[in-house]
């Protein structure tokens, strides 16, 4: 007979007999073999849901079972539900106003969808992303330093040192689609355009079309327009913001490209702009934040309280209340509420002014980066460093969040781009060399990055490049 050790504590009622008969049992003679499959014997549709709850690789391996499990295994609504709960429940609730990019769900969910292979396409990606191997594409026509850039799943929008904003194709054929500018800042084709070096995995390096008919064709002399560099530059489906060196802002239909209104009030360089569907902020070298009406772009509020020189800011809305941060050459992160226009948090750098900042969906913490090179990650609530991202050897000039992932982006004078995990802090890429000079901005959604240098380029890294179904993502946020 097989004694097991006996319970530290028997139910109160229970006799000895029936203390005996737990503690004590007889040892096993053999074991009966199963011959029916469980799965036979459920309804289908429990059989089915059992099976959602794995994830892609792991319902590939049970189509080897059995007909039966290959059967269930196969159908479009358990490839649905896997698909679903593998990548949709990344996405933050409440999502940021601005998506970047994709959602990589697809279009609107029905069971017509082929979700298998769109399961399959996004595991192949996910391992193009660990692997980093992501393809080149380089977008050649700006004359002078590439500030800023935003991009959605059709088109790429870059902002210059040159004064002009232009229109890229996201996709094959990568083509320049419209330059907008004042008529001084028409590009004209130099005598010897000198060639800058591309990586080895590039796909397209298409030459600029500057001075050409085709290039005249594209360029775009709006009602008004900057007359100094384009910083900073936002766009939805409805206007594009953007801010210039000559102080002012402009707010664009971004359809026709042209001005809807001229925002006016800052005393120096516009450094950043964001908005959402009440609101445009902007903020400036002259220290302050201005708040607008979207709606009539009546001045709110000026917003004071940095030292120094508002080089990045974002909005967001947390338990239904608007919040910005800021960050600044002073040193300093702010957290204003916009019920009541002021600041309610700060947040310190170890050492020197801050370039960049991020602030997470759920509104718990914030990143910012600047002069000494690296990143950190502000809890909100204690205003303390939770974390710190480091491997960057010069000034932190980009970042950006993409949540739904949780991948941190980074972009430095370094001439590097480095993707750590958000949670961990843990560095899960590192891009160096892909342009020939300082990183100005960038920015990336589940598929890709898109980065702008001081070399006058735009670069997109395409880590879905060459994988069967790729372009089944596409089309929306999967619900």
């Amino acid at each position: 007979m097989v004694t097991t050790r006996s319970r530290q504590h028997a139910s109160p009622d229970m006799g000895q007999r029936g203390y005996d008969e737990i503690t004590q049992c007889e040892p096993v003679a053999h074991v009966e073999k199963v011959a029916s499959d469980p799965i036979k014997k459920l309804p289908t549709e429990i059989s089915a849901h059992i099976l959602s709850y794995l994830d892609d690789a792991s319902l590939l391996k049970t189509i080897q079972v059995s007909k039966g499990w290959k059967d269930i295994a196969t159908s479009s609504a358990v490839w649905r539900s896997t698909f679903l709960s593998n990548y949709s429940r990344r996405l933050s609730n409440p999502q940021p106003y601005i998506q970047m990019g994709g959602a990589g769900l697809g279009g609107p969910s029905t069971t017509q969808q082929p979700w298998q292979l769109m399961a399959e396409a996004r595991h192949r990606l996910e391992r193009s992303w660990r692997r980093s191997q992501p393809k080149a594409v380089y977008f050649s026509g700006h004359t002078d330093s590439v500030y800023c850039c935003q991009f959605d799943e059709d088109k790429i929008i870059t902002g210059s040192r040159d004064r002009t904003v232009r229109v890229w194709d996201l996709n094959f054929p990568y083509k320049c689609r419209k330059v907008i500018g004042g008529p001084a800042a028409r590009p004209v084709l130099p005598i010897s355009e000198a060639t800058l070096s591309t990586h080895s995995t590039t796909i397209s390096n298409l030459p600029s079309v500057n001075g050409t008919a085709e290039g005249n064709d594209i360029f775009h002399i709006p009602q008004d327009y900057h007359s100094a560099s384009i910083l900073c530059l936002q766009f939805d489906a409805h206007i594009m913001v953007t801010g210039s060196s000559d102080s002012t802002c402009i707010v664009w239909d971004i359809h026709t490209f042209q001005p809807i209104y001229r925002l006016r009030h800052h005393s120096a360089g516009v450094l950043d702009v964001c908005f959402d569907e009440t609101f445009i902020i902007s903020c400036s070298k002259d220290a302050t934040i201005c708040v607008w009406s979207r709606r009539t772009g009546e001045l709110l509020t000026v917003l004071a309280g940095h030292k120094g020189p508002v080089n990045a800011v974002q909005l967001r809305r947390i338990s239904g209340v608007k919040m910005l941060v800021s960050a600044s050459g002073d040193g300093y992160s702010k957290l204003w509420d916009l019920r009541r226009f002021e600041e309610i948090r700060k947040f310190e750098s170890q050492d020197r002014g801050l370039a960049a900042v991020e602030f997470s969906d759920d509104g718990r913490y914030v990143l910012a980066g600047g002069n000494d090179q690296v990143i950190y990650k502000y809890d909100v609530n204690t205003q303390k460093v939770v974390k710190e991202f480091r491997g960057h050897t010069n000034l932190v000039r980009s970042l950006y969040l993409d949540s739904a992932n949780s991948r941190v982006l980074s972009g430095s004078y370094d001439q590097a781009i480095r993707v750590f995990d958000f949670e961990t802090g843990n560095e899960i890429g590192l891009y160096e060399d892909w342009t020939t000079s300082w990183i100005l901005a960038a920015k990336s959604d589940y598929r890709r990055i898109v980065a702008t240098s001081q070399d006058g380029r735009a670069l997109l890294m395409d880590f879905g490049h060459g994988i069967d179904n790729i372009d089944l993502l596409d089309g929306g946020n999967g619900t």
